[in-house]
């Protein structure tokens, strides 16, 4: 998915997947003490300005330029700061162990580049650090309420248990549940719930 496409989808003034944070990375994220966390590939902001209100140091990034203008016109409707950069997912620059957290809400890639993406992010972690990950499973491809239309694009558990096998898996599961997030996830969903630490 281009740069091209993700700014066209992004430059609607309407939010296209809502301005609340996904349901499974709030439950997860309320359970920790506030540090600093990085959400890759964000988008339009809404779990990293939801992050910022609940007392986290955020840093974001994404390759759409109307992601990073949306995002940060969030964060100052909310009244709060995140740090949002513009890169490519195979690209990011931030130093080593830096993270207490890093949250991937729905960061699909090509099954070429998924492993290496997963494992380089995880260089940002610092020891004891905590992953949040929800994706759509390759399920999904049996549903209308978004993700990518290819099969290569969704996950499986047993590909992100070797994506992450360097972690330690504290929980993973698969499961069919409803989303409501704006226009473009919406509907009945088949996801995979992952939480790891370093």
């Amino acid at each position: 998915m281009s740069k091209q496409m993700w700014d066209q989808k992004y430059s609607d003034q309407e939010y296209v997947y809502g301005t609340s944070p996904n349901e499974f990375f709030k439950l997860e994220l309320d359970k920790l003490k506030p540090g600093i966390i990085l959400f890759p590939a964000e988008g339009e902001g809404r779990n990293a300005v939801y992050a910022a209100e609940n007392g986290w140091d955020v840093w974001a990034f994404d390759q759409s330029n109307e992601g990073k203008k949306k995002a940060e016109n969030l964060a100052l409707q909310r009244n709060v700061k995140i740090d949002y950069q513009v890169y490519d997912l195979e690209t990011p620059d931030y130093p080593e162990g830096n993270f207490d957290a890093i949250a991937l809400v729905f960061v699909h890639s090509p099954e070429q580049k998924r492993q290496a993406i997963h494992r380089n992010l995880l260089r940002f972690l610092k020891p004891g650090g905590k992953l949040i990950l929800v994706g759509f499973s390759k399920e999904q491809l049996r549903y209308t309420s978004g993700g990518p239309k290819e099969l290569s694009w969704l996950f499986s558990i047993d590909e992100l248990e070797d994506d992450f096998a360097n972690l330690n898996i504290v929980s993973i599961v698969q499961l069919e549940t409803m989303i409501e997030e704006g226009d473009h996830h919406k509907g009945k969903a088949s996801v995979i719930q992952l939480l790891a630490g370093k």
